[in-house]
């Protein structure tokens, strides 16, 4: 099977790749809400005149979701696939509000200052659980509940291939070895995420915001995963034990926050994500 991922984003800081093998295309992730219209540009250059087919989601946070309210306006025949529990929050206008509000601040800051709210148009077509088949084309995927960043983490097995669509639940990876760890509901379901990965034997991971990394850089990244995750987490649990929860906040982003995140990752959502963090691991001590 020839397919070919290509990256489709706007912006760095957008999660968008398109998937195509010839005959089916599929939208991985779909970005911020403000940068869909030209990411739904891109997907045209590349397909030359073919329909987008599906989107896939991987979990509900407005950079790697929003943009599919967009993208479906000009491609109004995609179907979206995406966890059960992503569909529910969708239907949320408290949770639609916060990914608009959060898009609307990282807008501003490219200097994006108008444009239309298409929150309502968030939908999901196709939800899954764990295990369910999805028959794109040729293409036949499994969904797996990959949680541990959010409940709604879906990951998509490829296993004729070999590929995986990942999720945040394994770590936002930016290069050199760098692994952001991004338990924001369960630090043992993150653990238990990287092992079920780990035991696929996948020789392609499609990673969030980055791109595909194959054979032995897919053994490295999920050894890191998995280290940066236990070691952030002791580093935090110690802090905590004598410390505030400003001072883990504040370690957690003098450790990660370089100028490689900067690109992907808008300020106010790795606060917002870190003290989330913080407030899961208190709990733990």
């Amino acid at each position: 099977m020839n397919i070919k991922i290509t990256d489709v984003r706007a912006l760095k800081g957008d999660s968008a790749f398109l998937i195509d093998d010839g005959k089916t295309s599929i939208l991985y992730d779909t970005g911020f809400g403000f940068t869909g219209f030209q990411i739904a540009e891109n997907i045209k250059a590349h397909l030359k005149g073919r329909s987008l087919d599906y989107i896939f989601l991987t979990h509900s946070h407005y950079d790697h979701a929003l943009g599919s309210a967009y993208i479906l306006k000009v491609f109004p025949n995609a179907k979206v696939v995406a966890g059960e529990y992503a569909k529910k929050i969708f239907s949320k206008p408290s949770a639609r509000s916060i990914m608009m509000d959060l898009d609307r601040k990282f807008a501003l800051k490219n200097g994006v200052e108008d444009y239309e709210d298409l929150s309502e148009n968030l939908k999901v077509h196709i939800p899954v659980s764990d295990g369910d088949k999805i028959a794109a084309g040729d293409m036949i995927f499994t969904a797996l509940n990959l949680t541990g960043h959010t409940k709604c983490s879906v990951g998509y097995y490829l296993e004729s291939e070999k590929l995986l669509l990942s999720t945040e639940s394994l770590g936002v990876y930016v290069g050199d070895g760098v692994v952001v760890p991004s338990y924001l509901v369960g630090y043992e379901m993150v653990l238990d995420s990287i092992n079920r990965v780990k035991a696929l034997e996948a020789e392609k991971i499609l990673i969030p915001h980055f791109g595909v990394i194959e054979k032995e850089q897919v053994k490295l990244y999920l050894k890191n995963a998995y280290e940066s995750a236990v070691s952030t987490y002791e580093e935090i649990r110690e802090i905590l034990k004598t410390g505030t929860r400003e001072e883990a906040v504040n370690h957690f982003v003098n450790k990660f926050y370089t100028e490689k995140v900067k690109e992907i990752y808008p300020y106010d959502a790795m606060i917002l994500n870190t003290s989330i963090t913080v407030a899961l691991i208190e709990k733990d001590i």
